[in-house]
C-alpha cells in the first residue's frame, strides 16, 4: 500500500475550513461568503464574539473540535485557511497534509480575486514603520495606497475597496509561511533575528517563512533587501526578481547597496538624492535603515523622490518605538515597548551613548544574552517581569542589574542609576503579557511612571 499523501483534496468542490476567528479569520470568512464560497468555521477557544460572528454570517461554528472532529472537517474541505500565528504543531497541519488538502493564507485568496499591485514588507523588526512610510510616500505621489495585512485591515478585506491603486502589505512570517503563491510587485525584507520560536518549530523554519517573500516573484518584479544583514543578503543574492539592496552603514561584503547614505544624503534607486540626514527628525541607526528601506520600496513602486523626502522630513515615528517621553534632571526617557526581541531592543539603544535599560517581560523562547550586544552603551540594567532572572543572568558579570517588581519601581530605580546625559530606555526584549495586555499598555504605563517620578505634566 502506498504511503504517499493524496495529490489533492478528496472533496475539491467542498467548503473552505476557516480555523480561528480573530480579525483575519473573520475577514477571510466574510470574503469567502461574499464570493459565493461555502465555509466551515471552527475555533479552538471561541468566545461570545466568535459565536455572534458565526450567527451574523449564517454559518455554523464548530467549537473546540477534538482531533477526530477536526480530521472529519478537513476531509470534507477543499482547502483550509488557518489563523495567522496558529502554532506549527497544531494538528490541523498534519491532518491537512495527510488528506492532501491545501493550506492557504489570506494572500492566496486575495490574489485569486484581485490583481492590483502589491508592495510587501517583512522583517523581524520595523515592518509597521516601513509599511506606514511607504504608504505615505505613495499617497504623497498621488497614488491611492492602503496599508494592509498584519494590520487592523487584512488584505483579503481591503480588496473590497474599489478606489485603491496599490496595497502596501505588512507580511508577517505566519502569513508568508502558509501562502502557496505570493508574488508581490515589490517585496522587501528588512532584517532577520530570532523571534516567534513559540510558534515556528525552529529558527530555520522562521527564516524559510521570511524567505518566501521572494520565492514566487518574476524577473520583472523587484526584491528589496538589507545588504547589511548577512541572512537577508544571502537570500537576496538568490532572489529571482530584480534585486535592490539598501544599507545605512559601510559594507565589507559582496552585496553592493543601491540605496544608501552618501556624504550625509539618503540616495534612492538609480543614485537619485532624496533627503539629507540632518533634515530627518529621527536619525538613530535603525531610523536610517528604515528610511532607506522605505525609499527603495516606495520608489520601486512608483513614488517620487520629492514625495519620499517630504514624508521623511515630517516623520516623528510611531508610538512605542523609541518614542521620547520626557526629560528629568538631564536624563531623557524613551518608550521602546515595541522592542519585544533582543535584536529590536539592541537596535533601539544603539543610537545612544549611555543608557539605563529597563528590560524583561514574558520570555518568547529567545536567547536574552542577545541584549548584551549593546553592553558598551549600557550603564546599568533594571530587570522586570517574568524574565527578570533571565535578564539578570544574561548581564551577570557584564553590567550591574537591579530587579524591580513594578513599572513604578523600575522607573524610580532607573532614575537613581542614571547620570545627566544618559537615556533611560524601556527596551524589554520580551513580550508584555506577564504584566500587561499589550506592548502599548506597557509603554503607556512606562510613560506615566516616568512623568510622575519627575513631576512632568502629561
Amino acid at each position: 500500500m502506498s504511503t504517499e499523501p493524496p495529490e489533492g483534496p478528496r472533496n475539491p468542490d467542498g467548503p473552505h475550513l476557516v480555523l480561528g476567528l480573530g480579525v483575519t479569520g473573520r475577514a477571510v470568512a466574510r470574503a469567502l461568503v461574499a464570493h459565493g464560497e461555502d465555509v466551515i468555521l471552527a475555533d479552538d477557544r471561541p468566545g461570545d464574539d466568535a459565536r455572534a460572528f458565526a450567527a451574523e454570517l449564517g454559518v455554523d461554528l464548530v467549537a473546540s473540535p477534538d482531533v477526530d472532529t477536526l480530521d472529519a472537517l478537513v476531509r470534507m474541505a477543499s482547502a483550509v485557511v488557518p489563523a495567522p500565528g496558529l502554532r506549527a504543531r497544531h494538528p490541523l497541519f498534519g491532518l491537512a497534509g495527510r488528506s492532501g488538502v491545501p493550506v492557504l493564507s489570506e494572500f492566496d485568496l486575495a490574489a485569486r480575486w484581485d490583481q492590483r499591485p502589491v508592495l510587501a514588507i517583512t522583517g523581524t523588526d520595523g515592518k509597521t514603520t516601513v509599511t506606514t512610510l511607504v504608504r505615505d510616500m505613495l499617497v504623497a505621489s498621488g497614488i491611492e495606497a492602503e496599508a494592509v495585512g498584519n494590520t487592523e485591515v487584512p488584505l483579503v478585506a481591503a480588496i473590497a475597496g474599489p478606489t485603491v491603486d496599490v496595497f502596501v502589505v505588512e507580511a508577517s512570517s505566519f502569513r508568508l509561511e502558509h501562502s502557496r503563491h505570493f508574488a508581490p510587485d515589490v517585496a522587501t525584507w528588512l532584517n532577520f533575528a530570532p523571534d516567534h520560536l513559540d510558534s515556528h518549530p525552529t529558527l530555520a523554519a522562521y527564516e524559510a517563512a521570511k524567505a518566501r517573500i521572494w520565492r514566487d516573484q518574476r524577473p520583472e518584479q523587484v526584491a528589496v533587501g538589507n545588504a547589511e544583514d548577512p541572512i537577508v543578503a544571502r537570500h537576496l543574492a538568490r532572489a529571482p526578481a530584480r534585486r535592490v539592496g539598501f544599507a545605512a552603514g559601510q559594507l565589507t561584503g559582496a552585496v553592493a547597496p543601491d540605496v544608501r547614505v552618501v556624504d550625509g544624503v539618503l540616495v534612492g534607486p538609480g543614485g537619485v538624492p532624496v533627503v539629507a540626514v540632518e533634515d530627518l527628525p529621527r536619525q538613530l541607526p535603525h531610523d536610517l535603515s528604515n528610511a532607506l528601506a522605505a525609499i527603495a520600496t516606495a520608489m520601486s513602486g512608483g513614488a517620487t523622490a520629492e514625495a519620499a523626502a517630504g514624508v521623511l522630513r515630517a516623520f516623528h515615528g510611531l508610538p512605542h518605538r523609541v518614542a521620547f517621553v520626557c526629560e528629568i534632571d538631564g536624563v531623557r526617557y524613551y518608550d521602546d515597548s515595541k522592542a519585544t526581541t533582543p535584536h529590536a531592543a539592541v537596535a533601539g539603544v544603539s543610537g545612544f551613548a549611555s543608557v539605563v535599560m529597563i528590560s524583561g517581560g514574558r520570555d518568547k523562547g529567545l536567547d536574552l544574552r542577545g541584549l548584551t550586544e549593546a553592553a558598551d552603551r549600557v550603564r546599568a540594567v533594571v530587570a522586570i517581569g517574568e524574565a527578570a532572572g533571565l535578564v539578570e543572568k544574561a548581564f551577570d558579570g557584564v553590567r550591574p542589574v537591579v530587579r524591580a517588581g513594578s513599572m513604578d519601581e523600575a522607573v524610580a530605580t532607573a532614575r537613581r542609576l542614571a547620570e545627566p546625559g544618559d537615556a533611560v530606555v524601556l527596551a524589554p526584549g520580551c513580550a508584555s503579557f506577564d504584566w500587561y495586555r499589550s506592548y502599548g499598555e506597557r509603554g503607556d504605563d512606562f510613560a506615566r511612571a516616568a512623568r510622575e517620578v519627575g513631576g512632568v505634566p502629561a
